[in-house]
């Protein structure tokens, strides 16, 4: 009867390791997007350096990947779900809520590509690494959507407000770099002068 209850208690450690990392990822990659958007249009407060805010960036984003490594093995070896070690890669692979956990390996798969092209950039050229870097802007909401459906944990409350904080986070910084290359666009038509150090928002 021990031998059991320990195992349920190491089960249960397992899933609140699973959950909690998986909701501490989707803050540090909702900052992570933003900190790439800032990055972007140069928008960093005026006593930080851009190259900082590039930094920072870069370095959140690898320390994302170490959480993201635990909140897998943590999720497959949970005794109580089967995933399965395949299901971290090829979307419906797994037998337990195969679309949700379908959306976190898309979310794995878009994430290694940008992650791989990103320490393979000097090789890769900069037009390779931008186009492969832009789904980035697709892994967020992917893996959004895969918070929300692989538990229920929106039942409480605190969880459901970390989940709009994320969303509201992310679609303010994505909105306000959408409008900034508008701006930059409608001025290079109109043939207005734009600062050289703001020319990059004319491309998206």
């Amino acid at each position: 009867m021990t031998g059991v209850a320990a195992a349920a208690s190491g089960s249960q450690y397992l899933w609140f390791i699973s959950r909690g990392s998986g909701l501490v990822l989707l803050i540090l990659f909702s900052v992570v997007v933003v900190l790439g958007v800032a990055t972007r249009m140069g928008s960093a407060p005026r006593h930080v350096a851009r190259f900082a805010v590039a930094e920072l960036h870069r370095t959140l984003s690898l320390f994302a990947v170490g959480l993201l490594a635990l909140h897998v093995v943590t999720a497959v070896l949970d005794p109580f779900v089967t995933i399965g070690w395949a299901a971290v890669f090829v979307p419906l692979a797994s037998p337990y809520r195969s679309a949700a956990i379908g959306l976190g390996a898309l979310a794995v798969d878009l994430a290694g590509a940008v992650l791989i092209t990103s320490l393979i950039r000097s090789r890769l050229g900069y037009r390779a690494w931008k186009a492969v870097h832009w789904l980035a802007y697709l892994a967020w909401p992917v893996a959004f959507a895969h918070s929300l459906t692989a538990g229920n944990d929106l039942r409480i409350w605190w969880v459901a407000v970390i989940e709009c904080f994320c969303a509201g986070l992310v679609c303010t910084a994505v909105t306000a770099r959408l409008l900034a290359w508008r701006r930059a666009r409608v001025a290079s038509y109109q043939g207005l002068s734009i600062p050289a150090e703001h020319r990059h928002l004319t491309r998206l």
